[in-house]
């Protein structure tokens, strides 16, 4: 695992640690969305074909999470759509901006981490409460050969007349009846990377509608949660579970904003300072390894030449004096070379 990765988890296991506090837990929705890119990266199976649709299982500590990613090519996704798991992108999408693979990465969050963005997007300050797990649809770079080393978020867009479908119906338990009418008080949720959410009301039965990628949930009035709301022939999805209660509900006070600020550039600097850190030390393992090579050049025993443009090891030349057996040989020999 890189130290990148390593600083990633360290971070989210600090935010999880806050949870209770509204706004960390708004900012701990996108550090989930890192971890799942992360991991459907490296467990991203290169023999299969474009197209071909992979599940990705999560470690233990995120049980509950279902991923599900494909590898398409862009222009194919913009001129015949496509569709993966729950969401429904028509023909004509936007990709922006587009390169020549794109890998989508669909979420949903059971009822265990949906509760992430219950309180996180402070839906009890709204009055509602989640009425199905989160569904999420991100989209990255990739390439032709494989996943990307360097990853960024791309944008699939939408539009009115043709936008991006979610079908809640998936998710419902096989043994309920298919509604046949929309409940009135179940609406569409869509949570914003920018911290806000937009209600708007479903397109048919249990299916919404969205311009782009992201996060999606039916949810239904605090108030009308107890109620049979299946009188108008529409059936219940399955409720998430850990969704918090009634109490408490109402806008955030300042102060809770305040401490959440604080605790976040606490934990903004934290991330900053393992970044530097990691950094250094990636430097610091480089130098001594540039160090040591010189050092074992420098001392080698064959001194170095240039030969042309090339640096060889080259040694010194010497002449031995050749030995006569015979001293008559020797005295002529030097008396020659006086």
């Amino acid at each position: 695992m890189d130290s990148f990765s390593i600083i990633i988890i360290i971070l989210f296991t600090l935010l999880l640690s806050f949870h209770h506090s509204d706004s960390q837990t708004a900012q701990s929705t996108r550090l989930l969305d890192l971890m799942i890119r992360d991991y459907t990266i490296r467990n991203f199976k290169l023999n299969l074909n474009t197209g071909t649709i992979q599940k990705i299982h999560l470690p233990s500590n995120f049980s509950g999470i279902d991923i599900d990613t494909v590898k398409l090519r862009c222009g194919s996704l913009r001129r015949y759509g496509s569709r993966i798991g729950e969401f429904h992108m028509g023909a004509g999408v936007t990709v922006e901006p587009c390169p020549e693979r794109v890998m989508l990465v669909r979420q949903n969050l059971g009822s265990n981490w949906s509760s992430i963005y219950s309180t996180g997007y402070n839906l009890t300050g709204y009055n509602y409460q989640l009425a199905s797990p989160v569904l999420g649809l991100l989209a990255y770079n990739a390439n032709p050969d494989g996943v990307a080393t360097n990853p960024y978020e791309v944008n699939v867009v939408g539009t009115d007349q043709n936008p991006i479908l979610i079908d809640f119906l998936k998710i419902t338990a096989s043994d309920n009846p298919k509604p046949t009418k929309m409940n009135s008080s179940v609406l569409c949720a869509c949570f914003t990377s920018n911290g806000s959410t937009t209600f708007s009301d479903q397109v048919s039965p249990y299916v919404c509608k969205g311009t782009r990628q992201g996060h999606y949930a039916l949810v239904v009035k605090t108030e009308a949660r107890g109620k049979d709301i299946d009188s108008s022939g529409g059936g219940m999805v399955t409720p998430s579970t850990e969704v918090d209660g009634g109490s408490g509900g109402g806008k955030l006070s300042r102060w809770k904003v305040a401490v959440g600020s604080v605790i976040g550039s606490g934990i903004g600097a934290i991330l900053l300072g393992l970044l530097v850190v990691a950094m250094l030390v990636k430097g610091k393992k480089k130098a001594e390894r540039e160090e040591m090579e010189r050092r074992a050049y420098e001392e080698e025993a064959l001194q170095v030449s240039m030969v042309g443009h090339v640096r060889a090891p080259t040694a010194s030349g010497t002449r031995t004096l050749p030995v006569m057996p015979d001293d008559r040989y020797k005295n002529t020999h030097l008396n020659h070379h006086r």
